[in-house]
């Protein structure tokens, strides 16, 4: 049984540079640590925590890394993820632009 379900708005991690691979330039305590990337999208299968997976962000590109977190918040502190805010721009501008009502 797997713990998130395809579709599922998650955040990612993903390791751009070990700290080995990292230049002299900077300082001690930065080239000390990895450097990593964090990227929100809908998960493109079904996963558990901690295995790499695929996600498609808002944006429309593909990312790949470890599984971290469900329906991430917005660090801003905005409020609670909310699922259905996700669509109204998209319905929105299909609604505007003459297509599909939903």
């Amino acid at each position: 049984m797997t713990d998130v379900q395809k579709g599922t708005w998650v955040r990612i991690r993903r390791i751009v540079l070990d700290a080995a691979q990292r230049t002299g330039r900077i300082p001690d305590e930065t080239k000390s640590v990895p450097f990593v990337t964090w990227s929100k999208g809908f998960l493109q299968q079904d996963a558990n925590f901690d295995d790499e997976v695929t996600v498609i962000t808002r944006t429309g590109r593909l990312e790949t890394g470890v599984l971290e977190e469900t329906h991430p918040q917005y660090e801003l502190n905005y409020g609670n993820f909310v699922p259905e805010l996700m669509y109204i721009g998209d319905e929105s501008r299909k609604m505007l632009s003459g297509g599909e009502r939903p």
